[in-house]
């Protein structure tokens, strides 16, 4: 498996830390025990969290009129208590699409990215399909390795956005279990992404899968997950979502018998202060709207 260089401007865990945290070993009067579990925190400070790329399958599939292979991508977070594996399924067009907006938007930054070349003949050969495969995995990594592209949402996009869309047509269709698989996948790997991207980053995620557990009729999970959709949403002005986010945790709180008197205030001031500029809907139709 290839690895990436640590993210040096990363605030995950991993970067230094000052000596005066350590604990005083000689004129402590922690129990020995604490001392361990100290040092034991401590030793997790230091590990450098990575993400790792791994390609470890491919599948050709045979439609009416194309035939092509298709990539079975692997995320993995290193040095972290996060040690679950989440995959995707690309095809080479996907990294092609990729490769052609990141030189659109970084240009000499990127130039030195080299993209596996398409093959003109025998592409689905065994060897150069286990050979592609394993220069995509270097390409992967090579990406992530630069910095401007692992912060950038295009990169976050290629490993989220075809799961993103198939969720929202579930969502729109009614399917919501559906929905649920596919948005948890999406979680899965915005969560792993989010020490190099925007902290809003889960956002339209957490927000589409409290819908989906409403309309499931699970309210402890809806109310869960709209619960941590909240804290960004405040911090970072989403406009669009607080309200239809704060409406829906208040019909949650009295469905499940939770106080839900400062939420209501929260919502009446935010309903103040959005008369005339904002149009009123509820979180299902902000979260539709999203991927139209």
């Amino acid at each position: 498996m290839a690895e990436p260089q640590m993210d040096p401007d990363s605030t995950a865990p991993g970067c230094s830390y000052d000596l005066l945290d350590e604990p005083d070993v000689c004129g402590s009067s922690l129990t020995t025990k604490e001392l361990q579990q100290n040092w034991k925190m401590l030793k997790q400070r230091e590990r450098p969290v990575k993400l790792l790329f791994e390609i470890p399958s491919t599948r050709i599939v045979q439609e009416h009129l194309s035939k092509y292979v298709v990539y079975e991508v692997v995320l993995m977070r290193s040095g972290s208590f996060d040690s679950r594996r989440v995959s995707v399924q690309r095809r080479y067009s996907d990294f092609s699409r990729l490769h052609q907006r990141l030189q659109e938007e970084f240009q000499e930054e990127v130039e030195e990215l080299v993209l596996p070349p398409k093959l003109l003949r025998g592409n689905f050969c065994p060897e150069k399909v286990s050979g592609r495969r394993l220069a995509l995995q270097d390409y992967l990594a090579q990406l992530f390795a630069a910095r401007c592209v692992r912060h950038s949402p295009l990169f976050a996009g290629f490993l989220s956005d075809a799961e993103q869309r198939r969720a929202h047509e579930l969502l729109r269709a009614g399917q919501f279990e559906g929905a649920v698989e596919q948005l948890q996948t999406v979680l899965e790997i915005q969560e792993k992404l989010l020490p190099w991207q925007k902290p809003t980053l889960l956002v339209p995620t957490l927000a589409a899968l409290a819908v989906c557990y409403r309309d499931l009729e699970k309210p402890e999970q809806a109310l869960g997950t709209a619960q941590r959709a909240l804290p960004p949403v405040r911090r970072y002005g989403l406009k669009s979502y607080r309200a239809p986010l704060l409406e829906l945790l208040v019909d949650l709180g009295y469905q499940l018998g939770r106080p839900v008197a400062q939420l209501q205030e929260e919502l009446r001031t935010q309903r103040d202060a959005e008369r005339g500029e904002v149009s009123r809907r509820s979180l299902k139709e902000v979260v539709i709207h999203e991927f139209l």
